[in-house]
């Protein structure tokens, strides 16, 4: 069979037949071995035994992802809208660390951003029905956006607070020698990560470092439950829509959004 520009594009673009498929499949083990290849240099003792294998295996795959790339641009109906597209961008990454580390060294590990075009794998998998339920947390962290800032900027102001109250308290001695480095305790504090590189010395900033290590505990708990709160108003919203899609001979629920038959007895709905 001729291989056109529109076939080619095809292959390249959709995964609805085997062609495409196979191509997608190809593009994701390559991906899959781009990353190995990238994680396994940045260990001391394999780089000095197999860097210059790892080397040349780096610039086969940027290569061969280049020529993708550039043959992405020319099949394009729309090639600025390809080239600013998501995917477009994340292709455009995929290559560039690797010419870049000619000028600054180690730079090619950020090649790792490669693992982002796994996101393909979507399509091959044919998955996307699922996105419906990742539209849902979309929404419910849209929703909740203006309680999130209102904790943010609550979650700010005791920090800025606290790590005033701690440089007064403190002072340079015990290594809180500014305001920010001061703010930058309380977060570690606040976070629950305790980094140990500045503490408190005196008994007084003891308590208070307690007061904000229990406080942490419970700022934790906050934006998981507004969320969470969101998504169960998210989901009986959708109860709600698919209970006023039942069958009226059936009494069947449950229906898809763009049915116009009852799935179980043929009635319209």
């Amino acid at each position: 069979m001729k291989l056109t520009r529109k076939r080619l594009a095809h292959i390249v673009f959709e995964s609805d037949d085997a062609a495409s498929k196979r191509f997608d499949v190809v593009l994701l083990i390559a991906i899959l071995g781009s990353v190995t290849i990238t994680v396994l240099d940045s260990v001391r003792k394999l780089h000095d035994a197999y860097g210059t294998i790892f080397y040349m295996m780096e610039w086969a795959f940027t290569i061969l992802f280049t020529m993708e790339y550039i043959l992405r641009v020319w099949l394009s109906r729309r090639t600025t809208g390809y080239v600013l597209s998501f995917y477009g961008l994340v292709d455009l990454l995929a290559i560039l660390p690797t010419y870049i580390s000619l000028v600054v060294a180690n730079s090619h590990f950020l090649a790792v951003v490669r693992a982002l075009r796994f996101l393909r794998v979507l399509r091959v998998l044919k998955l996307g029905r699922y996105m419906r339920e990742a539209q849902m947390l979309t929404e419910a962290l849209h929703n909740s956006r203006m309680k999130i800032q209102i904790f943010l900027g609550s979650v700010i102001t005791i920090i800025l607070v606290m790590g005033t109250v701690m440089f007064f308290i403190e002072g340079p001695e015990s290594g809180f020698t500014s305001i920010p480095m001061a703010m930058y305790w309380a977060i570690v504090t606040l976070t629950t990560v305790g980094y140990g590189d500045i503490s408190p010395m005196t008994p007084l900033g003891q308590f208070m470092a307690s007061l904000i290590m229990l406080l942490g505990y419970a700022i934790i708990a906050v934006p998981t439950g507004i969320v969470t709160s969101e998504i169960n108003a998210a989901k009986n919203k959708k109860r709600n829509s698919d209970d006023q899609r039942t069958c009226h001979t059936c009494h069947a629920g449950n229906h898809d959004e763009d049915a116009y038959h009852c799935k179980y007895c043929g009635t319209r709905l």
